[in-house]
């Protein structure tokens, strides 16, 4: 076993950052017997030094990571500061000094892989980042590893902790969006501004690292199609246990059925309470894969939290510190088959939509006139009044069959020019069946 010790950088200590330094200090005796070698926290990044960080020796501290990174004896770098720079900066330094990276960065690996990719490979180093995608749950390696000689067809799952706690609870209890939403917010699943969770963009960043790995392809996250779930509402929620649902916000990764396209997607979506990933509850994440030769595999787990997400970033460091012991590196990028990623519109699925009609003969033909027209197949319809409160309209609720977004689009701009067509109250895909 070799004395010197491989030393790290730690570039941020937030709730991730310090977990990772704990877990260094409390476990070291095993990382040393797991990778070959001792390994020591070298230096640690902040922006405020002052902020007392227990266990944490106060000369580690630097303000500076630039000089952290050049003082030339650094072999691995980890960075959990989260956003696009400075984190970009330091990686690129990191490369540039000899010195691999473990990230937990799943905004600036969704914008900006391919460059940190050719960068790494250029200099012949390691960037691993399990953490950015699903916290402690082993997603990344295995779709990058285990799954190497499959062909994957289709990545659906709960990625975001926060909104499936939400929307778990709006099922669960009954619960109206915002009620839901500050029950998460005090029991600190939520942030203070929770739009990167509930409008869709933190799910929508993993699902283009996903859409990446499991199609050997490039996938930013401009590709990605977002819908957030700020309308979903108790109403849906009652629509959707009339149909043996539940209501998830769901990335869905997709290979065209002739294998010449992909999709990434980020939405709320129906799904049968018979689907695996129906029974997911509170703020946990899961992930369903769907591969020719392996068939269906799920992964479960907590999806986020200091310890979840530092477990995920310690299992890349053992990785990287063994390569570096083996004058090797991992499994780099594999985009090597460059297909394109559809748009939108062309996604076939099932649509649940729902409208407030006049109350009168004749409106569900001119309803199901505009379906045909557009190519729309109607499943099942169902109507019923308003209550007495409500006025003289009706609830018609329309469930069709699979269908192209664009076709569905069409169709909703045209119900909506219907006189006897109040307002669309609600449309919702509906997956997994």
């Amino acid at each position: 076993m070799r004395t010197r010790p491989l030393k790290v950088a730690l570039l941020g200590c937030g709730v991730v950052g310090s977990e990772v330094a704990r877990i260094m200090t409390t476990h070291a005796d095993d990382l040393t017997a797991r990778i070959g070698a001792p390994v020591e926290l070298a230096g640690v990044a902040v922006r405020r030094p002052s902020k007392v960080r227990e266990g944490i020796d106060p000369a580690l501290v630097t303000t500076d990571a630039t000089a952290l990174l050049k003082r030339g004896d650094i072999d691995v770098a980890v960075e959990v500061i989260g956003g696009i720079e400075p984190a970009r900066t330091l990686i690129t330094t990191a490369f540039e000094q000899g010195i691999s990276v473990v990230s937990a960065n799943k905004a600036l690996l969704a914008q900006d892989g391919a460059a940190l990719h050719a960068a790494a490979e250029q200099a012949g180093l390691d960037l691993y980042y399990e953490a950015a995608v699903a916290g402690a749950i082993p997603l990344v390696r295995p779709l990058r590893e285990s799954l190497a000689g499959d062909k994957i067809n289709r990545v659906m799952g709960i990625v975001n902790g926060t909104t499936n706690f939400i929307l778990d609870k709006m099922d669960s209890t009954g619960a109206g969006y915002q009620e839901a939403l500050d029950e998460a917010t005090a029991l600190g699943y939520a942030e203070a501004d929770p739009t990167a969770d509930v409008e869709g963009y933190d799910a929508a960043a993993k699902a283009a690292i996903l859409a990446g790995i499991a199609f050997h392809t490039r996938v930013r996250l401009d590709d990605v199609h977002r819908e957030g779930m700020t309308e979903v509402s108790a109403a849906d929620f009652a629509s959707a246990k009339r149909m043996g649902c539940t209501i998830k916000l769901l990335a869905i990764c997709e290979r065209a059925s002739d294998g010449e396209s992909v999709t990434a997607r980020v939405h709320p979506a129906m799904i049968p309470l018979t689907h695996p990933l129906a029974s997911v509850r509170e703020a946990y994440n899961a992930v369903f894969v769907e591969a020719e030769a392996a068939g269906r595999l799920m992964f479960y787990g907590p999806g986020a939290g200091g310890a979840p997400t530092a477990s995920a970033v310690l299992g890349d460091l053992v990785a990287v510190c063994r390569n570096k012991l083996a004058e090797a590196t991992g499994p780099g990028e594999s985009a090597y088959t460059q297909l394109p990623v559809s748009p939108m519109g062309e996604v076939v699925t099932r649509y649940h939509i729902s409208l407030d009609v006049a109350d009168k003969p004749g409106v569900l033909a001119q309803v199901a006139t505009v379906f045909a027209g557009h190519g729309v197949s109607i499943d099942t319809v169902r109507q019923q009044g308003h209550p007495e409160s409500v006025g003289d309209g009706a609830s018609l609720v329309v469930v069709t069959h699979r269908a192209p977004d664009a076709a569905l689009s069409g169709t909703v701009e045209a119900l909506r020019k219907l006189d006897t067509v109040r307002g669309v109250a609600s449309i919702m895909r509906v997956e997994g069946e």
